[in-house]
């Protein structure tokens, strides 16, 4: 299975995927095979999105525990993908749906219903929203922004929070 999927993978990539997310040479052919047979198109890419596997793996980055930044010291320039920073920056941009730098009441209410689906009422919701905004915006402008954002997460363990071990 990994010698297959490394034969579809040539080496030059997975030396640029490992400088750009600190993976190991071993854990991205075992999670390009993995991701070959999520691939039921046989295109290259997950659902109608296109998500490639570098997408794939860039997304994934993001969730690797920070202690495997002292094994990975080859990283490309810049802060890892899974620094505090990046990790934070990640969550903010699954809320700011339209991509303009803050997270509007509808924003977060179109996330929280995603998130809970049919089992909270509208209302409750509205509430939720109304007081997550309230307590996060700190400039009056209805919104959170990023550095609102990482304010209300300063004392939460985001890096913990944030990590899955990847096979080890």
């Amino acid at each position: 299975m990994g010698s297959r999927a490394s034969s579809l993978l040539r080496e030059e990539d997975i030396e640029e995927i490992k400088k750009e997310t600190g993976f190991s040479h071993s854990q991205i052919t075992r999670l390009y095979s993995r991701f070959h047979s999520l691939d039921k198109g046989e295109n290259g890419a997950l659902s109608e999105d296109q998500v490639n596997f570098r997408g794939f793996m860039r997304t994934l980055a993001h969730f690797r525990p920070v202690e495997d930044n002292e094994k990975n010291k080859n990283l490309t320039s810049g802060e890892p993908l899974n620094s505090r920073a990046n990790k934070l920056l990640f969550a903010f941009r699954l809320y700011d749906l339209d991509r303009d730098d803050k997270i509007s009441r509808d924003e977060l209410l179109q996330v929280l219903r995603m998130m809970v689906g049919v089992n909270i009422s509208d209302e409750q919701l509205g509430s939720i929203a109304d007081r997550t905004i309230q307590e996060a915006d700190t400039n009056g402008d209805m919104c959170i922004s990023f550095s609102e954002f990482t304010k209300v997460l300063e004392k939460v363990d985001v890096e913990q929070k944030m990590s899955i071990r990847f096979l080890h």
